[in-house]
């Protein structure tokens, strides 16, 4: 598809190396999240792109949702959240298909609104032991590992990285179709890991498009929430007793 490289590059910058340091957790708001997921926080996120993929595994990537007629949706792309102010900046790629895989519409969306998001958790060993594409890619840092020897002192602040994590985002975006006119729509994005709801066990999407179709079942794909952590501190302290009087 088309827009596919556009997507992998957005996949590549949504999970920076260097994160940035979240928000202080609000008191007001703990009580709406799951333990051990920050109140107001940042996250990036991955909709059936980037190393979710496995090229061994055509059914992780796209995400696809069907509606009660039989039509689907296919959706690509990633993103970031924050929730101390509530935003969102993302952007993918999608496709509408028939019952019959006849295509209907093609195009990219971007997000304008968050909604909502309900954190389930964490899950700290998810990225290593749930995707093989992750560990090929050998993005140890990000992992959060601890250098062996002498070098675990400095390095360790160097490892900290994103934890995977799982919820669900609620997100308007904006549908801009190849061809006719574009339109307005709600993206669900679930990610099953932490404390998930019985009727929430498996990863997907699902799409609400408003005067449209409503795509409300879960088919396939993979998708994911990292929950960014503080990265170490640099800056240049003076040493005590060194300011002049």
């Amino acid at each position: 598809m088309k827009w596919s490289l556009v997507v992998i590059v957005i996949a590549v910058l949504a999970i920076p190396v260097r994160l940035r340091v979240y928000a202080q957790d609000q008191p007001q708001q703990k009580q709406a999240l799951t333990a051990n997921a920050p109140a107001s926080g940042s996250y990036n996120f991955l909709i059936a792109s980037g190393f979710l993929c496995d090229p061994n595994d055509s059914t992780q990537c796209p995400a696809v949702a069907r509606s009660s007629d039989g039509e689907t949706v296919e959706i690509t792309g990633a993103g970031t959240l924050g929730l101390a102010n509530k935003s969102v900046t993302a952007a993918g790629a999608f496709t509408e298909k028939t019952p019959t895989g006849e295509i209907v519409a093609t195009g990219v969306w971007t997000a304008t609104e968050l909604a909502s998001f309900e954190s389930y958790g964490i899950d700290p060993g998810a990225l290593l032991r749930d995707y093989p594409q992750f560990r090929r890619l050998g993005l140890f840092v990000m992992a959060g590992l601890k250098m062996p020897g002498p070098m675990a002192g400095p390095m360790a602040g160097l490892a900290a990285g994103p934890i995977a994590a799982g919820g669900v985002a609620v997100i308007r975006i904006r549908l801009l179709a190849d061809a006719g006119s574009s339109g307005d729509a709600i993206l669900r994005v679930d990610c099953a890991k932490g404390k998930v709801p019985e009727d929430e066990q498996s990863d997907g999407v699902r799409l609400d498009v408003t005067g449209g179709s409503a795509f409300e079942e879960h088919v396939s794909g993979r998708t994911i929430f990292l929950l960014q952590r503080p990265g170490p501190n640099f800056a240049w302290k003076r040493p005590l007793g060194s300011q002049k009087e």
